[in-house]
């Protein structure tokens, strides 16, 4: 039932009460409920800033792993708050082996931030079991904060039927989660039973003692079936030595890109690099992204949970589509071509990852990014991205932009001004990501 109808009963009851009460009767008062569009986005945003810190400063979030975890923590915080929203319906029973079982007690009161608090609180606690003594007081100091305030102005039963509630939703999703195939995914980023394929056209480690990293995560179960079916592109370029192939015209293209990069470039390259340790990683980026425009539009609990989880829902899902391709292609970085045909002594801009090139994995999750906030936000939206505007390692200074595609398109090309991916990896990567975004976008409308 939702909270019109919720409120229609009540009046309906009171209106009974009511005709049959004398004038000494004691006038009964109605329930105040709030639906969770009624409170502000405080706690969401105050939340995710914590995980993109959280994310940058635990031991092995790589890309992949901190991409799980805000996917599941985006579809709890969903889950949790949605029963109170007019006009949307449970994930349960249209994501991969999710079925809830927790029910929500109808006529009665919740207190919607608190049911976020306790969730946020919960998956934060879960996915960042490892974090430094500092880090999980941050946690707890943030979850006690947010109780104290809301105590102050709720009954006790409230609360903690709230709070009850919550863990009832967030400790099954936990369940759920932990068994999709990247569970524990943090403590073993490259499993020593991995080794890369032989012959010069597969991908080898590009620098000393360099494993590969999580080879198997394309084998995680999806958010959503579509995402690994009708996203893969086709094939990149085959390997050739003939300098008037494509495979060779490709190499050619990165070695002169590097070769004559422009400080604007570096700038770029640098901005949308986001490496693991010094930032929260691409995933990360994406949501610190997300966070600025909540508090740009003044949105809205319900409005703010709904769209975390369906950016969460498209970065998790890209990042195992865009990893089932790296690992199935085995393609070999630039660094290895140019350096096996071109010129020896050439060196990169940025670092090469430790994995496969082909899709790029900035290109597909900046591409679902894009679909998925346009259709949040609308076609030319102006957006000026200040993820970056407090280092002092890069430029960070606030990038701007008349849409999301020409976001992701600049985060995308930002590889080849880096030297590690090829003009298909990067373009076909974006139309990969925009595919996982449309089909986001149909479950969630569904």
């Amino acid at each position: 039932m939702n909270l019109n109808k919720f409120r229609a009963v009540l009046f309906l009851i009171f209106l009974l009460f009511s005709s049959c009460s004398t004038d000494n009767d004691t006038e009964i008062e109605s329930t105040n409920l709030k639906a969770p569009d009624e409170f502000n986005s405080e706690i969401v945003v105050s939340w995710f800033n914590l995980i993109k810190i959280l994310t940058t400063e635990t031991p092995g979030y790589t890309p992949p792993v901190a991409a799980r975890a805000f996917g599941y923590t985006g579809v709890a915080l969903y889950e949790s708050i949605q029963v109170g929203m007019q006009n949307k319906t449970s994930l349960s029973g249209k994501l991969n082996g999710f079925n809830l079982e927790s029910t929500f007690v109808d006529l009665v009161e919740y207190h919607w931030p608190t049911v976020a608090n306790t969730t946020l609180a919960n998956m934060t606690k879960s996915f960042y079991a490892n974090v430094s003594l500092e880090n999980y007081s941050r946690i707890l100091a943030l979850e006690t904060t947010f109780n104290n305030q809301f105590s102050g102005s709720n009954s006790s039963e409230v609360i903690n039927r709230s709070i009850v509630f919550a863990k009832k939703i967030s400790d099954e999703i936990l369940v759920w989660a932990s068994t999709d195939g990247g569970f524990g995914a943090q403590f073993n980023n490259f499993p020593s039973d991995y080794q890369p394929l032989d012959g010069v056209q597969y991908w080898k480690p590009t620098a000393p003692n360099q494993k590969a990293l999580q080879p198997y995560w394309g084998n995680n179960r999806p958010f959503i079936t579509a995402n690994m079916e009708n996203t893969f592109p086709s094939d990149p370029p085959i390997y050739s030595n003939d300098i008037s192939s494509v495979y060779y015209q490709r190499a050619l293209e990165v070695y002169e890109v590097v070769n004559n990069i422009t400080p604007a470039q570096i700038v770029i390259a640098e901005f949308w690099s986001d490496d693991p340790e010094t930032s929260a990683t691409p995933p990360g980026h994406s949501i610190a992204v997300l966070n600025q425009l909540i508090n740009e539009n003044n949105m809205n609990l319900s409005a703010s949970a709904e769209a975390f989880a369906k950016l969460a829902v498209g970065i998790n899902d890209s990042f195992i589509s865009c990893w089932k391709i790296k690992y199935t292609t085995n393609y070999p970085r630039p660094v290895t071509v140019i350096n096996n045909q071109i010129d020896a002594n050439w060196k990169t801009i940025l670092e090469t990852p430790p994995f496969p090139e082909f899709t790029s994995g900035h290109s597909v999750q900046s591409g679902a990014l894009a679909k998925i906030l346009t259709s949040l936000f609308g076609d030319d939206y102006n957006f000026t991205d200040r993820t970056h505007e407090n280092r002092t390692d890069i430029d960070g200074t606030p990038r701007m932009y008349t849409s999301f595609y020409k976001m992701a398109e600049e985060a995308a090309i930002s590889r080849l001004y880096g030297g590690i991916h090829f003009q298909e990896a990067i373009y076909l990567g974006l139309e990969q990501g925009y595919q996982i975004g449309e089909n986001v976008i149909a479950v969630f409308d569904y």
